[in-house]
């Protein structure tokens, strides 16, 4: 790929126009993310949590959504239970909102420390047979160090959504493109992701968002209907790639972002649309039972409804 091509899917070099005082507060608010990355992880997440007590308490609206969800995934829990994850939640997206500041501004040696994959050998072996790879990658609040991860061991590229702010579009545009190949922006589509689903070349992508009844078909997900996207297989079949489920967190114990890398989704995907659907959550259930503090509950999984069915949220 050319450095041309590379540089417009990094996102757009500086403009003066981001130095214009509409971006100032912005301008301000990267200045503290910068400080944020000096500080010693401790100290940044006592912050993260402080803040995630904070939302939980003042933040009803986030804290019914969370709730919400819990109450869905695990109604064995009683309601104390209920209430204690989704409090172990907001904390933790509250280190993951500190833990940004990471992204932007750590330097790449001081990263490869903080980072680790378990399960590469799923992807080293589909390399070795020039096979095209799919990262399926779930939606858990530490989901940004797993292209940081795979991005210092394997030649990477993904999808993001563009950010309505101009300036913080170009920053984190620019943050990921340290680590991955390129981005492609949604509005660009599917032709793009699917050109580039080359051997030695792994796509990351994201499979697990509420996007609406389009290109998606409804299959459980924690015991319940959930508009789920087709989309995820269609790639792999036109790509010819295996799909490898993953999910990102943070291990206190050894003080490290781990990325678990789960082996090839069997048949995978088939010809039933349904079955490709229900197959997909069972894998990502499955990995975020491990860390369910950490999967990301205050997205609206359940938005979309069948119809003749009322509105969770």
């Amino acid at each position: 790929m050319s450095q041309k091509t590379e540089s417009h899917h990094c996102g757009s070099a500086l403009s003066s126009q981001l130095l214009h005082p509409r971006f100032w507060l912005t301008w301000l608010g990267l200045g503290g993310m910068f400080t944020l990355s000096l500080m010693p992880q401790s100290v940044r997440h006592f912050l993260g949590r402080s803040i995630g007590k904070l939302i939980y308490t003042k933040n009803q609206k986030r804290r019914h959504i969370v709730l919400t969800n819990i109450k869905i995934a695990f109604p064995k829990l009683n309601g104390i239970a209920q209430q204690n994850l989704a409090k172990q939640h907001l904390q933790w997206y509250g280190c993951a909102l500190v833990d940004y500041s990471l992204l932007l501004f750590a330097s790449k040696r001081r990263l490869s420390k903080l980072v680790e994959i378990k399960g590469t050998e799923h992807i080293d072996k589909a390399i070795k047979n020039q096979q095209s790879v799919m990262i399926l990658l779930a939606h858990s609040v530490m989901l940004e160090f797993a292209p940081i991860a795979l991005g210092l061991k394997y030649n990477c590229y993904g999808s993001y959504k563009s950010a309505k702010n101009p300036l913080m579009d170009w920053i984190i545009a620019k943050g990921r493109c340290r680590y991955v190949k390129f981005v492609v922006s949604r509005e660009q589509g599917l032709r793009r992701l699917i050109r580039e689903l080359i051997p030695n070349q792994l796509l990351i992508f994201l499979p697990d968002e509420d996007l609406g009844k389009k290109n998606a078909v409804f299959a459980p997900f924690f015991g319940k209907q959930k508009a789920t996207l087709t989309t995820p297989a269609r790639i792999a079949k036109l790509g010819k790639a295996i799909a490898l489920p993953c999910f990102t967190y943070y291990d206190q114990h050894s003080k490290k972002y781990k990325v678990i890398i789960a082996p090839p989704i069997k048949n995978y995907p088939s010809k039933n649309t349904k079955t490709n659907a229900t197959t997909l959550n069972q894998q990502l259930e499955t990995l975020i039972q491990q860390q369910p503090a950490q999967y990301m509950w205050l997205m609206k999984w359940y938005r979309t409804r069948p119809e003749g069915e009322n509105k969770i949220y």
